[in-house]
């Protein structure tokens, strides 16, 4: 079983989202093996892209920030393996296809592999164009993990067979983003994977407070949480350690 597999096997997964470079790559370097220690069972980390189509303003302006900074794919790569001295926790990559394709698909999956990137998640890649970048991940390792939305209805199935590591359940329709309420469709969505395949559910999108976090919980086997932390960084700027391990802390609580 790889990292990714072994992180939904102590129960459920916190799974915290942050940009790299935003506010420094310094302060990414120490948010990492911090928010392992705070409780993080897997990290996402986003790779700056001037175009984000999936996400909402927060991350967008975290985005723009490291990007205005010249933080670059290999700037984050050479972090990671860094980070990989001392700090084992599961990290999933997430970027977009134009970036991989730019930076040569088999040189970026070669990379995720020297530096110990468990994973990958590239949100506007459709399933029918998943054989563009397999061949790589397989080849060096690097499990590219499945999005499910609840407009993915009869699709569900078919991404559900060739999936690895863990789906990415999208908990509502939209960008990215903290919302007040969230849609009640994943715990069908997660039934209808789990028929299929006894594979790990992860819900994102809109997950901002301890309740929700709990809620989504119940119906799943992890949470991911982006833009909260990512404004608490925003906010907090070089001095965003603390706020951002107390949150850590309180969200993996509230999801026992």
């Amino acid at each position: 079983m790889n990292r990714l597999g072994q992180a939904f096997s102590k129960g459920k997964a916190f799974i915290p989202f942050i940009t790299a470079g935003d506010p420094s790559l310094a302060i990414t370097e120490k948010l990492i093996p911090e928010m392992a220690g705070a409780g993080a069972d897997i990290i996402e980390l986003g790779i700056p892209f001037s175009d984000p189509v999936a996400e909402g303003p927060v991350i967008q302006a975290a985005d723009n920030r490291a990007l205005a900074q010249g933080v670059t794919t290999d700037h984050v790569f050479d972090l990671v393996k860094r980070v990989r001295q001392t700090c084992d926790v599961p990290i999933c990559l997430m970027t977009y296809a134009n970036p991989v394709f730019s930076y040569g698909t088999g040189k970026f999956m070669e990379r995720c592999r020297e530096a110990g990137v468990d994973g990958l998640i590239v949100p506007d890649l459709p399933f029918e164009e998943r054989e563009e970048f397999l061949p790589a991940c397989r080849q060096y390792g690097v499990t590219l993990v499945s999005m499910i939305a609840p407009t993915s209805k009869d699709r569900i199935r078919m991404i559900v067979q060739e999936a690895e590591g863990f789906i990415y359940c999208v908990s509502s329709l939209g960008v990215t983003g903290v919302r007040e309420k969230l849609g009640d469709q994943v715990k069908e969505m997660v039934d209808t994977v789990k028929a299929v395949k006894d594979i790990p559910c992860a819900v994102g999108f809109g997950i901002g407070n301890p309740q929700q976090a709990a809620e989504m919980a119940a119906v799943s086997d992890g949470v991911i949480v982006g833009s909260a932390i990512v404004q608490i960084i925003a906010q907090h700027g070089e001095n965003c350690l603390p706020p951002v391990m107390e949150y850590v802390r309180e969200m993996k609580k509230a999801i026992g």
